[in-house]
Parts: C-alpha cells; structure tokens; sequence
C-alpha cells in the first residue's frame, strides 16, 4: 500500500505509526514536527492503516463532510491541497477553527454536508471527497456531493452501521448502502475498519463514467 507524500510511517517512543508534519490538534503523541495519526480516533487513518489504497498521493483538493473538531482533516490538510471542511455543529466547529488557525489551506465551513446547495457557491472541483458523518441516508450525502468530484476523482468513504440502523444487522446495512452508492459510484474497494472502529466499513469508490446520474 502506497502512503500519500507527507504521511509516512514514524517511530514514537518505541510504537510505530502512521504520522503527518503539522501542529498537534488532539492530544496526539508528537516527535518533532510529526505528529502520530491515531487510527483508533480517526476513520481514514484506520483506512490507512489497514492498507487500504485509497489513491491518495498528496497535495489533492479535498472537500471533507463531518469535519467535526478537526481531528482527521486536520491531518489531512497537513499533505493535501485545499482542503474544504464541512461541520454542521456549532461547537466542534469552534475547534475546527483552532485546528485550521496554523493551516492556511484548512477552511471551515459551518454547513449541513446533506444540504450541498448551501455550500456550492464556495467549493470548487475537488480530487477527493471525504466523508464521516453520523447520520441516517450516509449514501445519500455521498451521492448528492458526487457533484463537486472531478471525473477521475475518488470518494473515501466511512459508512457507520448504527447511525443507519442501531437494531439491524451490520452487514445489511453496508450492503444496502453500498447499493445506494451505486447509483453514483463504481466501488473500487470495501473493508470492515475492525480492530479500530467496530460495525464500521471503509470504502473506496469513483465516480460513475455510464452517463447514470
């Protein structure tokens, strides 16, 4: 698996782990100017650091949905080009602000991602989209921000079965929101985020090229 240029593997008082060059934001173990990208608190750092290709290289514009209070993206924006971050909440949004204070291509957007109307005027074609929201419809926020995706770009995508459906079984639910996807998608890869997130699955998908929109 091919890491994005500026993530790389580093040595933290005796524990390797996937790290990123840039202010720490969470309480995360630092050597230096890297910083360790914990997976257990971060859904596209477990993705990572299970080997998942996500087709990240580094210096892409991302347009990231459930920011929250920066934990992931900002990591993300530590090796990507212009990175536009989606919170609805208000107050983690006032910690996102603080993680993107250092990072002058980290942009908060105080905004709901299942409302991309809202947000259309700001955000331009993007390389990748990333999403982590804890919200019933996940497939729909992810079909309806298709729109912001260059044709060769790549959705990295968190889907979480309990926020679908807390009494189904996990496996349906990733089956019927994969299903949903497909209406956007070609899913180029899957994979339960256990040990690190349980009932959760990383997917890997691009947009459709058929003409199904």
């Amino acid at each position: 698996m091919t890491l994005p240029d500026g993530v790389e593997r580093h040595d933290f008082d005796g524990e390797t782990g996937l790290a990123t060059r840039g202010e720490p934001v969470y309480g995360e173990a630092t050597d230096g100017a890297w910083r360790r990208w914990d997976p257990d608190r971060s859904k596209l750092g477990a993705m990572l650091a299970l080997g998942m290709e996500t087709g990240l290289t580094g210096g892409e514009t991302v347009l990231y949905l459930g920011a929250a209070a920066g934990t992931t993206v900002s990591h993300v924006a530590d090796f990507a080009g212009p990175t536009y971050a989606v919170e609805f909440a208000p107050r983690p949004v006032r910690d996102l602000l603080d993680a993107a204070a250092p990072r002058p291509n980290l942009f908060p957007l105080l905004k709901d991602a299942r409302e991309p109307d809202s947000y259309a005027h700001v955000v331009e074609p993007v390389d990748v989209l990333v999403q982590d929201v804890a919200t019933r419809g996940q497939a729909l926020v992810a079909n309806r921000n298709a729109r912001f995706l260059r044709p060769d770009g790549r959705l990295l995508l968190s889907i979480k079965a309990r926020s679908e459906d807390v009494t189904a079984d996990p496996a349906a639910v990733f089956e019927d929101v994969l299903t949903t996807l497909e209406e956007r998608y070609e899913i180029d890869a899957s994979e339960s985020l256990t040990p690190h997130h349980d009932d959760h699955l990383g997917v890997v998908a691009r947009p459709r090229r058929d003409g199904t929109f």
